[in-house]
């Protein structure tokens, strides 16, 4: 299905509900990305609560911005990958390693287990890895201010 051919809203519970063109309803809809970290924009999937998909989204820059708009507020609610904005420190050169950093979600600290634990992507974006868990990004690391890319490239 194609943008016009479908209608996405909340219900007053706050779930989203999607309805195709032939009027059938489909209740708690969830958007889920296809390439969450090298094409978020690219391939988004529509799965219904019974866990099928019931529309795929090829590119969510071509739907209007209304759709656009709900769909990147739930996505937001469900994406958690802080971006490092800078590394003020580090404890040690060697792994395992506890990094204090500041995101766009506030400071915090993060323990890099190895190196292998970060990963190179396109345009000078990496991901990392932190031991409990989460996933931190950083955008261009080209773009960090200079005492942070020294830290970084002990670590590269």
């Amino acid at each position: 299905m194609t943008a016009p051919e479908f209608q996405l809203d909340r219900n007053p519970f706050g779930r989203l509900v999607l309805t195709t063109a032939d009027g059938h309803a489909h209740n708690g809809v969830t958007p889920v990305r296809a390439f969450p970290v090298g094409a978020p924009k690219l391939g988004l999937s529509l799965i219904s609560a019974d866990g099928h998909e019931v529309l795929w989204v090829p590119n969510l820059d071509e739907l209007p911005e209304a759709t656009r708009q709900l769909l990147e507020e739930e996505l937001a609610t469900r994406d958690f990958a802080p971006q490092i904005l800078q590394l003020r420190s580090v404890s040690t050169y060697s792994t395992p390693s506890t990094w204090d950093v500041k995101t766009d979600r506030g400071d915090t600290r993060l323990v890099l287990k190895g190196e292998e634990d970060i990963r190179r992507l396109g345009g000078g974006a990496l991901l990392i890895a932190s031991g409990e868990g989460v996933l931190f990004r950083i955008a261009d690391m080209h773009a960090l201010d200079r005492p942070s890319r020294r830290l970084l490239e002990r670590f590269l």
